[in-house]
């Protein structure tokens, strides 16, 4: 048993510290210091529901289904599209990256936002519900242990990235800086956006 934990653990640790769109908007985020604790819930908690639902067997039920994740494949690239932008537009305007309370978004905006990352991308369709679910599968009666360390691991990831950003504040006090992050943030987002859709 302690075995199927450790192997969920790690399996889920490789597919989630990957940088995307989720991570990347997190991180920012955390730099600027808004509404880390709900969003870094937002997202463990949804791995964790996305990671038991591949676990109970819905990753088998989305594979049979390809126009379902061809819609979440076009939409997931439209949004991350619009996000690059956004982004763009952020790094051409250093007087807006300054930390401050009045550049800051309001906690509905951040939540909705959060939550088109985690759920308006396929890719984590594919490492939690059917890549996870999948390797579950295989062992057998400890499943359901492996699905947790997985969890465990989105959960540790989150918290550490969320509130490890606040580090890197003191860096952020420069324009300069917020013009370098969100054009990585904007490259980044343009990328996987292209991606999905070259799929």
């Amino acid at each position: 048993m302690p075995a199927d934990l450790v192997a969920g653990f790690l399996s889920g640790a490789v597919l989630i510290v990957a940088i995307g769109g989720q991570n990347s908007y997190l991180l920012r985020q955390g730099v600027r210091g808004e509404h880390i604790l709900p969003l870094v819930l937002i997202c463990a908690s949804a791995d964790a529901l996305l990671i038991m639902a591949g676990v109970a067997g819905l990753g088998a039920a989305m594979q049979a289904q390809p126009a379902l994740l061809g819609l979440a494949r076009y939409g997931g690239a439209a949004f991350l599209l619009v996000y690059g932008l956004l982004s763009a537009r952020r790094a051409l305007k250093p007087e807006q990256l300054v930390l401050d309370a009045g550049s800051s978004l309001p906690l509905g905006l951040a939540l909705v936002t959060c939550l088109g990352f985690t759920f308006l991308n396929p890719h984590v369709y594919l490492d939690t519900v059917i890549l996870l679910g999948s390797m579950a599968s295989q062992r057998g009666e400890g499943n359901w242990i492996f699905g947790a360390g997985a969890v465990g691991a989105s959960f540790v990831w989150f918290f550490a990235l969320g509130y490890g950003a606040r580090f890197l504040a003191p860096l952020f006090a420069k324009p300069i800086s917020w013009r370098i992050l969100d054009s990585l943030i904007s490259m980044t987002m343009f990328g996987l956006a292209g991606m999905l859709i070259m799929e």
